[in-house]
C-alpha cells in the first residue's frame, strides 16, 4: 500500500488568510521589527561601504584630472634660490632672520571649488588620496578637502586639509596612528613637498580658529583635521607637520592681490607679508574676512588672516532640509517597487516571481533612499 508523502504544498498566494487574532497581531509586530532591523543593518553597511562607492569613483576622476593638470602645467625656470639652499639639514622652527633669499609668489593657478589641488600621501599608514579644493559637505564626499582660506601645501603659512574619519572611503580613519617624526608627502602643481609630523592634539569643534589659521607666516606648515573619536563628531583630531626643505621643491609665498609681480624681491625679515584674507589674482574669492585676526610679525608688519568660522563636520541632525522631500520620494518609490513585485507574483501565483522581479529595483531604490537619509545625519556619523 502506497504511503502518503504528505499534503501537496499550497502556493503562497492561494493560502487562506489567517484569523486576525492576537497571534496574528504579535506575528505582524515581529515581522515589522525584523524588517526594520534588516534595514538598519543595511543602512550601516551603506554608510561603511556604500558611501565609499561614489567616493572611489570621484577619486578616480579627480586623480585623472590632477594628472592632466600636472602634464599641462609648465614650471618657470627663472626661480630664485630655494629655501633648501640656505637652511640646515634639520627641520627649522622658523626661517632664519639672516636669510636674504627671495621667496617668489606662488604661480597663478585655478583654485575653483571642487578641483583637485594635491596628492596627499602618508606612507606610515598607507594613505594615498587626491585632495579637493573646499571643505563643504559635498566636497568631503569626494575626498580630503583643502580649506580655501589657507595657503596651499608648499607655500609659507599653514596649509589645512580636512577629511572624513568614517564613511565616504574614510580617508583619515587611521590618522590617530600617525606619530611624531612620520613623513607626509604632498604632490602639488607647483612641485612635491615633504612634511614631518611635529605633534597632534584634540580640540573642540569651536576651536578650529585656533589651529587652522597661519600662526607664523615665515614657516610652511601643514595641518590635517578629522573627527575623533571614530564614528562620532564630538571632537577634532589635529595633526601638525612642518616642511622638510631639503626634501621639497621651491617654497612660495601665497598669491594675493598685493603680489602683482612675481619678480618683486621679498626678503623675509622685512617683507610686507601677503594678506591671506584678500582674494588672489586668480579670482578665487573663497578667502573670507569673517573672523579675521591681526598678527604682528617682524616688528611692525601686520597681516589679516581669515579664521574659518565654519566647521567642516559641523552640520547637525536634519540640517539639510532639502533631503526631506527626497527621502519621502524615494520611500514612496520603494513602496511602489514592493507593490508592483507583489502584484506580478500574485498574477503568476509564485512568490519567487515577486522576489525575482523586485529584488534588483528594490536594492537600487533603497540605495538612493539611504543616500538621502544620510544627508539628514551629521557628516561624521
Amino acid at each position: 500500500m502506497a504511503v502518503d508523502s504528505g499534503r501537496q504544498r499550497v502556493p503562497y498566494f492561494e493560502r487562506p488568510a489567517p484569523p486576525h487574532d492576537w497571534r496574528w497581531t504579535v506575528g505582524l509586530v515581529g515581522k515589522v521589527f525584523i524588517t526594520l532591523g534588516i534595514l538598519m543593518f543595511a543602512f550601516v553597511a551603506y554608510q561603511l561601504w556604500g558611501t565609499g562607492i561614489q567616493t572611489a569613483q570621484a577619486q578616480n576622476d579627480l586623480e585623472n584630472q590632477f594628472q592632466e593638470l600636472l602634464e599641462s602645467t609648465t614650471t618657470s625656470t627663472t626661480t630664485s634660490t630655494t629655501v633648501a639652499d640656505t637652511v640646515p639639514d634639520t627641520v627649522p622652527d622658523t626661517v632664519p632672520e639672516s636669510a636674504t633669499t627671495t621667496i617668489p609668489v606662488a604661480p597663478a593657478g585655478p583654485l575653483t571649488e571642487g578641483s583637485p589641488v594635491a596628492q596627499l600621501k602618508i606612507p606610515s599608514i598607507g594613505l594615498d588620496w587626491t585632495v579637493i579644493e573646499g571643505v563643504g559637505v559635498q566636497d568631503l564626499k569626494e575626498g580630503p578637502g583643502h580649506f580655501p582660506e589657507t595657503p596651499l601645501p608648499g607655500q609659507l603659512g599653514n596649509a589645512a586639509i580636512a577629511g572624513h574619519r568614517t564613511t565616504y572611503g574614510a580617508p583619515f580613519f587611521d590618522l590617530d596612528k600617525v606619530k611624531v617624526g612620520d613623513l607626509i608627502e604632498v604632490d602639488t602643481l607647483a612641485g612635491a613637498y615633504t612634511y614631518q609630523v611635529t605633534g597632534s592634539t584634540v580640540v573642540k569643534p569651536s576651536e578650529y580658529a585656533a589651529v587652522i589659521p597661519t600662526i607664523d607666516p615665515n614657516v610652511a606648515t601643514l595641518t590635517l583635521a578629522t573627527c575623533t573619536p571614530a564614528y562620532t563628531a564630538r571632537d577634532r583630531l589635529i595633526i601638525v607637520a612642518t616642511l622638510v626643505p631639503e626634501q621639497s621643491a621651491q617654497v612660495y609665498r601665497p598669491a594675493s592681490s598685493t603680489a602683482t609681480d612675481d619678480t618683486v624681491p621679498t626678503v623675509l625679515p622685512t617683507e610686507t607679508l601677503p594678506d591671506e584674507s584678500v582674494p588672489d589674482t586668480t579670482g578665487d574669492t573663497t578667502g573670507a574676512t569673517t573672523g579675521a585676526t591681526t598678527t604682528t610679525v617682524a616688528g611692525a608688519v601686520t597681516i589679516d588672516e581669515a579664521a574659518p568660522d565654519t566647521d567642516a563636520f559641523a552640520q547637525g541632525w536634519f540640517d539639510d532640509a532639502g533631503a526631506i522631500p527626497q527621502v519621502l520620494l524615494w520611500g514612496l518609490a520603494m513602496l511602489g517597487v514592493v507593490m508592483f513585485a507583489w502584484y506580478i507574483g500574485k498574477r503568476a501565483n509564485r512568490l519567487w516571481v515577486s522576489v525575482l522581479v523586485g529584488a534588483i529595483p528594490f536594492v537600487v531604490v533603497l540605495y538612493f533612499f539611504f543616500e538621502n537619509v544620510n544627508r539628514l545625519l551629521p557628516p561624521s556619523i
